[in-house]
């Protein structure tokens, strides 16, 4: 007989997420990753085990009797959890140490910095040491203890939560389209007839970067540059329209939304760490903080703004 593994904190909490999701699908959605990536876990912790935790019918997933044991276990964790946390909430606890963070550019300057004002005066023995990349640092390495990444494909290697999706849309400089208010004024088609504006090739992997190669003729890209925020500056600056966050051009009177916010551009915003550091108290009070600070701007992030659209595909 096969020998068993220990099972994992995260094994318990993943068997009663799919209970109560009734499927993969819906678990995935709610842990924010891949259905493949749930399947694949549960798979491997049932052949460990050597027992099913679910019964697979039309209608959803099941419990067998031993899923039904880990869901209750798991419950109870959670209480567990709960009540811990209640108990230090009451204690003078406080994280104390340098937490090293990295994060792009873009997400600096238009929403991170006031927030990490903001976690530097709660928690005044803590000291923040931010590192600008747009590639991911080597988090098992230690070049960093928190990554804050905009991407649907975070590594498999670290642990953390997606907060909020980061909403995309065409825009333009307002004074190149007068007595237009916002997309409902127009037409998508006649768009890809003028100059337009493209992330940098190291930036290609990015959706909104991808919708520009396939839509727009080679010839009417005029200016391509390699950060998100030198493409808002080139808009404001009327050179063409291009695609950019919500967050950041929602914020300028000078540009104007010329399409719906684009599922095909949209991005999630993630907080990560590594396994190994999820427990420490500087990089839990750190990510915590943030989840709640970034939940507060929420619709800002999401361009639920004033004009409030729909999320649609603009292609």
């Amino acid at each position: 007989m096969a020998k068993q593994q220990q099972l994992d904190w995260d094994d318990f909490r993943l068997v009663k997420i799919i209970a109560e999701a009734n499927g993969l699908a819906g678990a995935a959605e709610r842990l924010g990753v891949n259905h493949s990536t749930v399947f694949r876990r549960l798979g491997q912790m049932e052949e460990n085990l050597g027992v099913k935790l679910f019964e697979r019918h039309r209608t959803g997933y099941v419990l067998t009797t031993a899923g039904e044991e880990m869901t209750a276990l798991a419950e109870q964790m959670e209480e567990n959890v709960t009540s811990f946390t209640r108990k230090l909430a009451g204690q003078a606890v406080a994280p104390a140490g340098e937490l090293r963070v990295t994060t792009n550019d873009t997400l600096l300057v238009h929403l991170l910095t006031p927030i990490f004002a903001r976690f530097i005066k709660a928690c005044p023995e803590m000291r923040l040491d931010v590192v600008l990349a747009n590639q991911a640092l080597n988090l098992s390495k230690r070049d960093a203890d928190v990554a804050i990444r905009a991407t649907d494909d975070p590594p498999e290697t670290l642990v953390g939560r997606r907060v909020a999706t980061i909403a995309w849309a065409i825009y333009g400089r307002a004074q190149d389209f007068p007595g237009i208010r916002g997309p409902e004024d127009v037409s998508i088609a006649a768009l890809f007839d003028r100059h337009w504006l493209a992330l940098g090739d190291n930036l290609a992997q990015l959706k909104a970067a991808r919708y520009v190669r396939e839509h727009v003729a080679p010839e009417n890209i005029v200016y391509k540059v390699n950060t998100v925020l030198g493409l808002a500056e080139a808009v404001e600056a009327g050179i063409g329209i291009g695609p950019l966050p919500c967050f950041i051009a929602d914020e300028s009177p000078n540009l104007v939304r010329l399409s719906d916010l684009n599922a095909d551009f949209s991005a999630g915003l993630w907080l990560l760490t590594h396994p190994d550091l999820r427990q420490s108290a500087r990089v839990r009070a750190f990510m915590d903080f943030m989840a709640a600070e970034i939940a507060k701007q929420k619709r800002r992030i999401e361009g639920a703004g004033a004009r409030a659209p729909s999320l649609v595909s603009a292609g």
